[in-house]
C-alpha cells in the first residue's frame, strides 16, 4: 500500500505581529482537520513553526489529491475567521486567492509531498521555517547529499555512494532541471549558488525514489506584492539508504546566511528552533524547526523535537551572534537583500525615483 505524507503550511495570523499564532487559532485549525478529515486521512498533526501554521497529514491520495488539498485550504480558511475575530496581525495574508480551485499550490500556501512505499521502519523529518525564502534549505540539503566532509554516510552507505537526483527548481520560470550527481556536480552547484532563484524542489535516489519534497512557491511572485516571506517547509526521509536522522539534522549546524527575517529585506543567519516557537523580535531571525515523525500503516508516532536537545543552544547562541554582526551593518548591503530581491521592492523603487529626480 502506497502511503502519502502531505505537509502544507500558511500564516494565517500572529498575535501582536508576525510572532505566533493564537491558541485558539491553531486549536480551530486541528479541530476543523479531525472533523473533516474522517474518512479521508489516517492520521494527521497541527503545530506550528513562528507564525506559521503546519498540518502533516497521512493518506491514500497520492500528491496533488484535491480533497487534501481543499481539506487544508478549508481549515485555513476557518482558522483566518478566527484570526481576524481575535484582531491577530495578517489574518489570512497567506490566502491569496478568494476560493478553491483544485490545488493549494499557487494559491499561497506552501506544499511539501511524498508518496512512498513505506518500510517496515518509516521515518522522516519535516523540516518547518519561517522569516526565510524557498532556496534556504538548499545549503543544507547540500551538505546531506554532496558534501562527506558534512555527511560520511556519503562514502559509508552504498546507495548515497551512488549519488541522488536533484531536482532544480527556477522559480521565475517555473522550469525544472533534473541534475544526477555526480557528473553533474557542478552545474548543481552553480544553481545552489543563488537560492533567491533556483530552489531545490525534490531529490530522487539514483534508482528514482524520492527522498525529499519541498514548497518552492514565491508569494511576491503569486501575489505580485510583498505578503510575508516564503517560508518553507519540506520533507525528509531518513535512515536505511537515505541519510541518517542525525546526518539531516546536523546539516543544519553552522547556522548559514539566508535571505528574510523582517519585511523580508534582509540577509541573516538561519536559526534551529524548538517545536512550536515564536518567531524571535531579534529582527525576526529566520528560524527552523525539525518535526521527526516514525511511521507505520499511515499512523504517525511523533512527533520527536529534533532540534530541542540542549547541544542545539550552541548553534541558537552563534546564529544570535552572527545576527548582530549582520545587523550592525544596518541598512548597508549585504545586510540587505540586493534591489531586485527586495520584497519591498515598490518603496525602493520609490525613493530611487525621486533620487534619479536629483541627478543632473
Amino acid at each position: 500500500m502506497k502511503i502519502t505524507v502531505s505537509a502544507i503550511k500558511a500564516d494565517i495570523g500572529g498575535i501582536g505581529g508576525h510572532t505566533r499564532p493564537s491558541d485558539e487559532l491553531v486549536q480551530t485549525v486541528r479541530d476543523f482537520v479531525n472533523k473533516n478529515g474522517k474518512g479521508i486521512l489516517i492520521d494527521n498533526y497541527v503545530g506550528y513553526t513562528g507564525d506559521d501554521i503546519h498540518i502533516i497529514m497521512t493518506h491514500t491520495l497520492g500528491v496533488e489529491n484535491e480533497q487534501i488539498h481543499k481539506l487544508a485550504w478549508d481549515a485555513f480558511t476557518e482558522g483566518t475567521t478566527v484570526a481576524k475575530e481575535q484582531g491577530l496581525y495578517g489574518a489570512g495574508q497567506d490566502l491569496l486567492k478568494d476560493s478553491f480551485s483544485g490545488n493549494v499550490k499557487g494559491m499561497g500556501p506552501g506544499v511539501a509531498e511524498i508518496e512512498m512505499d513505506e518500510r517496515p521502519s518509516e521515518v522522516f523529518c519535516v523540516f518547518a521555517a519561517d522569516k526565510t525564502e524557498p532556496g534556504a534549505y538548499n545549503f543544507p540539503f547540500w551538505r546531506m547529499f554532496v558534501d562527506t566532509g558534512s555527511n560520511t554516510g556519503l562514502i559509508i552507505n552504498e546507495e548515497l555512494a551512488h549519488g541522488v537526483i536533484f531536482r532544480i527548481m527556477d522559480v521565475m520560470t517555473g522550469k525544472i532541471a533534473d541534475l544526477k550527481l555526480w557528473n553533474e556536480k557542478p552545474e548543481l552547484e552553480a544553481a545552489l549558488m543563488y537560492p533567491g532563484r533556483y530552489v531545490v524542489h525534490s531529490i530522487l535516489s539514483h534508482q528514482g525514489e524520492q527522498i525529499v519534497s519541498c514548497s518552492t512557491d514565491r508569494l511576491h511572485n503569486i501575489a505580485g506584492t510583498y505578503v510575508g516571506k516564503d517560508d518553507p517547509i519540506a520533507i525528509v526521509r531518513t535512515q536505511k539508504n537515505f541519510p541518517a536522522t542525525e546526518e539531516a539534522g546536523s546539516a543544519f549546524n553552522d547556522p548559514h546566511i539566508v535571505a528574510g527575517n523582517t519585511r523580508g529585506s534582509h540577509h541573516m543567519p538561519f536559526m534551529p528552533v524548538a517545536l512550536n516557537s515564536p518567531a524571535s523580535l531579534n529582527y525576526s531571525i529566520p528560524i527552523v524547526s525539525c518535526l521527526l515523525f516514525s511511521m507505520h500503516n499511515g499512523k504517525l508516532t511523533g512527533p520527536h523535537d529534533g532540534f530541542g536537545t540542549a547541544d542545539w543552544d550552541y548553534q541558537r547562541r552563534l546564529a544570535s551572534e552572527r545576527a548582530m554582526v549582520l545587523r550592525v551593518q544596518g541598512f548597508i548591503h549585504p545586510a540587505t537583500l540586493v534591489p531586485d530581491e527586495l520584497e519591498y521592492n515598490k518603496g525602493y523603487e520609490t525613493r530611487m525615483s525621486k533620487l534619479n529626480d536629483k541627478f543632473k
